[in-house]
């Protein structure tokens, strides 16, 4: 639910400044997104294979690891976004 409710806000206010973005911010902002929830996605199916089995411990640590991955990934390409936002036309 506190992930849901995180998407929902970050999504608002990423529309509000969507229309000072240009097509190219946008495109990397989305790939951002898409970055960091095809991790979370992963993540969610390696915890939910190894639920109950003797693996699950481990599985969970590997999980955290792909979400941490995913979010590293994401958060590069918000930063190359911002740097566009911010450099000379």
């Amino acid at each position: 639910m506190k992930k849901l409710l995180t998407i929902a806000s970050v999504a608002a206010l990423g529309l509000g400044l969507a229309a000072c973005d240009s097509a190219q911010e946008n495109a990397v902002e989305n790939q951002a997104d898409a970055v960091e929830n095809q991790a979370d996605a992963q993540a969610d199916a390696m915890r939910d294979a190894a639920e109950g089995t003797a693996t699950e411990a481990a599985v969970d640590a590997k999980a955290d690891a792909v979400e941490a991955t995913g979010e590293a990934k994401a958060d590069a390409l918000e930063d190359k976004a911002d740097k566009m936002d911010s450099a000379p036309n």
